[in-house]
């Protein structure tokens, strides 16, 4: 792959197209974790027309090697797996929607049980978030409770925002800050509480104070950390004792550390467990997987749509569970995490620089920390990647379609950038006085 060393950024088409999407599109983008604002503003590639295996190009025709979320983490088997998009196209060919429902969301829920047998059911949504906002409502069915404990990022819909009625900070430090609960009905302040990651006493104290009235424990079992010893072991039985039902957002974890959910690994079943991202490929599902007497609660509730009976997704989602196994590709995505952020310390530490490792090695993110603001840190190796032909930011997700071969090219790479970065605060400049525009952002806001 040609790189675009010490080359001039040219805003490029991606970046007038998206000047034009914020006046027609509120927020520019359908995803935050997409803004050009989070890496590099005003000079970001924006939009792709291609992508294959780690592989991008840009509207200008530019090919960039994807070293950052590899499709903010959904691909794990990397772009345009052929043999996954030949189970789509054979879907498409034999008609992706008709009057009677598809076979293959039969199929793949027969799959989804088989990799957790302590299930018994399964439904269906299209994204994350709804399958979330499902799972919440199922809880709430079973129990004919209200209240809800969270701990980590769920989404956006009501049931999640709605922490943020009672403490506008209550979903700073779970994952985004920034997140104003407007539109949010008021009645359900109250309703939905948090806890930190392995702050068993926090927990504690929440199921003493609403003793009797909590439908759902709801968490990510892992995410940037392991589990302290017995966090989840004790969150497990002090649900079971009360009739509480455990939800597993395994949306982030789930088909990282194996074929399944990370709590497979991780030694804890709960009663709900929540998939999408990794399970797909990329293709629009999400699955609610439960015990059978907690999912039977969605037949008393309305839970119902067209496209949740969409065959192209399933007929993917089913392919892609099939390689996932068939390759082991967890092997690779923790083989390959261990390196780049092994790298990572190897060469901040080589050239003097400050540098704070996390997440598990196949969601591995980086903070510089120095006299100046991380994120000027985080900008300036954004641009510097970007000119070298890299889609790069401060976290690289792992996926089959990386390799040893491209993960030591990307680490040759980071060497040249943190050595400059480091010959720049030598000289006693600022880093960002080197940028080529404005810091990149954190956290949700408007843009306009």
């Amino acid at each position: 792959m040609e790189t675009q060393k010490n080359s001039r950024f040219q805003t490029g088409q991606g970046q007038k197209l998206y000047q034009e999407a914020k006046k027609v599109i509120p927020g520019g983008t359908q995803l935050l974790s997409k803004r050009p604002e989070m890496f590099l503003p005003d000079l970001w590639p924006a939009y792709y027309q291609k992508a294959k295996g780690c592989r991008v190009w840009d509207l200008d025709g530019n090919e960039y090697m994807d070293v950052s979320y590899m499709g903010i983490g959904a691909n794990v088997l990397g772009y345009a797996n052929e043999e996954v998009d030949a189970a789509a196209s054979e879907a498409i060919a034999s008609g992706g929607m008709c009057t009677l429902n598809a076979p293959e969301e039969v199929y793949l829920a027969q799959d989804l049980l088989r990799l957790h047998p302590w299930a018994g059911g399964v439904r269906y949504a299209k994204a994350g978030g709804e399958a979330m906002a499902l799972a919440a409502r199922i809880a709430r069915a079973y129990t004919q409770k209200e209240i809800l404990l969270f701990c980590g990022y769920h989404g956006w819909h009501d049931w999640y925002l709605s922490a943020n009625l009672s403490n506008k900070n209550a979903l700073n430090d779970q994952h985004i800050a920034g997140l104003e609960p407007l539109g949010v009905p008021s009645g359900l302040a109250g309703t939905n509480l948090p806890f930190h990651y392995n702050q068993i006493e926090e927990f504690q104290a929440l199921m003493k104070k609403h003793q009797g009235k909590i439908a759902a424990v709801i968490m990510e079992p892992i995410r940037n950390d392991y589990p302290a010893d017995g966090f989840l072991e004790i969150i497990r039985e002090a649900t079971r004792a009360e009739g509480i039902v455990l939800v597993f957002d395994e949306i982030t974890a789930g088909f990282r550390l194996c074929a399944g959910g990370s709590h497979k690994v991780l030694g804890v079943e709960p009663d709900l467990a929540v998939f999408a991202k990794g399970m797909t490929n990329g293709y629009p599902l999400s699955a609610v997987v439960g015990r059978r007497e907690i999912m039977e609660a969605a037949q008393g509730t309305f839970i119902s749509s067209t496209f949740y009976t969409e065959r192209i997704a399933f007929a993917a989602t089913r392919k892609n569970i099939e390689l996932y196994q068939k390759y082991r590709v967890w092997e690779k995505q923790d083989e390959y995490g261990r390196m780049v952020q092994a790298g990572w310390k190897e060469k901040a530490a080589k050239h003097g620089l400050e540098i704070e490792v996390g997440g598990i090695a196949p969601l591995g993110h980086f903070t510089l920390i120095g006299k100046e603001n991380s994120l000027v840190y985080k900008t300036f190796f954004v641009q510097e990647m970007l000119k070298r032909g890299y889609l790069a930011s401060n976290a690289f997700y792992t996926t089959y379609a990386h390799s040893r071969e491209i993960i030591l090219d990307y680490l040759e790479q980071v060497d040249e950038v943190f050595q400059k970065m480091a010959a720049i605060q030598e000289n006693n400049e600022t880093v960002e006085s080197h940028l080529e525009g404005p810091v990149c952002h954190s956290g949700f806001g408007r843009l306009n």
